[in-house]
């Protein structure tokens, strides 16, 4: 009697939601409904991928390696890891104007930033300014957190290893070299640059480093990433910021400046152009390279014909099994359907 009236009292009010009488609806899949509708999104994948993969073949793009590996290449005396501040010319030529705005990426291969050890090394109460991880930085930044008992300000292996080949594109004009002027504002994620990363509330900015080293590979300290740009410097520098988004793949390039100012505004002009390049960054001891990247964009983006094949053989596919249903169905339907 007892279990009778718990079983009562713990059932469900008696409406039509809780008993689940609410009116409903459900397609009743036939061929005649099937069929088309695997047609018609057939074409329609195909039509995307077309213009997709027309739309990335049009985007141009200018790749050069120039990680110095073979004798004949212009860079080979640069890595060298006994050569210190060389300087490499890579000489190129283009034949029609490279339309802009133009985007300066360098790309590096086998380099494994999702390595999961090397992806965790960093402390991001430092990186958001927090003076006490400036004293004491996470166990996470190991082997980079401190030198002696000095701690590393950025720490972790991410910082250490941040990417310090420089680069200064001219064209060559009646014999004279004419700077191509970079811009390197904007090139940073948005969320980085105004939220995840935040310099400390210390002017100068110089002074919220006191009692500290810089990064072992790094060069100069934070405070000093840029000397032309007072702004561009510590944890919101926008190279160090692009490093620091680590990339999922072992091949990646990254951006490193735009094309869009004074005489070529619209693009690249044909001619000959020289790219000097500061070679400080070492790669031959992991078996990697090193590649600059010229590329335009267009309204999909950069440029990625595999997305347009994609949809082309996803597309193909419907119409394909469209076709077989209908067959099989023209064959095999009960003689009772319409």
């Amino acid at each position: 009697m007892v279990k009778q009236e718990r079983e009562i009292g713990n059932r469900p009010d008696n409406t039509a939601f809780t008993q689940q009488r609410l009116p409903a609806w459900q397609p009743m899949l036939s061929a005649g409904i099937v069929i088309p509708g695997f047609v018609l999104i057939g074409l329609a994948f195909i039509g995307i991928g077309v213009a997709l993969f027309v739309t990335s073949r049009s985007i141009q793009v200018l790749e050069m390696d120039y990680t110095g590996v073979e004798p004949t290449s212009p860079c080979f005396r640069c890595s060298d890891p006994d050569v210190k501040n060389c300087v490499c010319n890579l000489a190129f030529n283009i034949d029609t104007l490279f339309k802009g705005p133009v985007f300066f990426y360098y790309g590096l291969s086998n380099y494994f930033q999702n390595y999961r050890k090397y992806s965790v090394s960093k402390d991001d109460d430092q990186l958001s300014g927090d003076l006490d991880n400036f004293e004491s930085p996470s166990d996470t930044c190991s082997p980079y957190e401190t030198v002696g008992s000095v701690p590393i300000v950025p720490c972790g292996s991410i910082a250490n290893s941040m990417f310090n080949d420089t680069f200064k594109l001219y064209q060559i004009v009646n014999g004279n070299e004419k700077l191509v002027p970079f811009d390197g504002k904007g090139i940073a994620w948005w969320t980085d640059y105004n939220v995840k990363y935040r310099n400390p509330s210390v002017t100068p900015l110089k002074n919220a480093f006191n009692n500290t080293v810089k990064p072992i590979s790094w060069p100069k300290p934070a405070y000093e990433l840029d000397t032309s740009d007072a702004a561009n410097n510590g944890f919101i520098n926008q190279d160090f910021l692009v490093w620091m988004r680590t990339a999922a793949l072992p091949d990646f390039r990254k951006l490193y400046r735009r094309i869009t100012e004074g005489d070529y505004a619209k693009g690249l002009p044909a001619g000959n152009y020289t790219l000097k390049i500061a070679y400080n960054y070492p790669v031959l001891s992991f078996q990697g390279r090193k590649m600059v990247v010229f590329s335009n964009v267009s309204w999909m983006g950069g440029k990625n014909e595999f997305l347009g094949i994609a949809y082309l053989v996803v597309g193909s596919m419907c119409v394909f099994m469209s076709i077989v249903m209908l067959i099989v169905y023209a064959k095999f339907k009960f003689p009772e359907e319409d």
